[in-house]
């Protein structure tokens, strides 16, 4: 007999389809709002964790993992971690509110 897998197999060319609802809903729960900005606005690691969110969004929205050549997509989700990065590393800081000097 047999023995089949209880789990269905993932193409390699294409993300888990529970992964992207999954990165959204971990993105809008990380998600800075106006009306907490300034509240939050000196935990820069909250900055770098909604900026890692939006960059797995990205991936999972619109890369293929099996194309060898980097997509847009991919080209996004880079950019955003470098910026989450930086927010990590403490070298960007809250610019302030142009609306009321700070």
């Amino acid at each position: 007999m047999e023995l089949t897998p209880s789990f269905r197999p993932v193409p390699p060319s294409s993300w888990p389809q529970a992964a992207l609802p999954l990165a959204q809903q971990l993105h809008q729960q990380l998600t800075i709002g106006d009306r907490d900005w300034h509240a939050l606005k000196t935990q820069r690691p909250r900055r770098g964790a909604e900026q890692l969110a939006a960059a797995l969004v990205q991936l999972l929205a619109g890369d293929d993992p099996g194309s060898p050549q980097p997509t847009g997509s991919r080209q996004q989700a880079i950019a955003l971690t470098e910026h989450a990065l930086a927010w990590l590393k403490a070298e960007l800081r809250d610019p302030g509110c142009p609306s009321h000097g700070g």
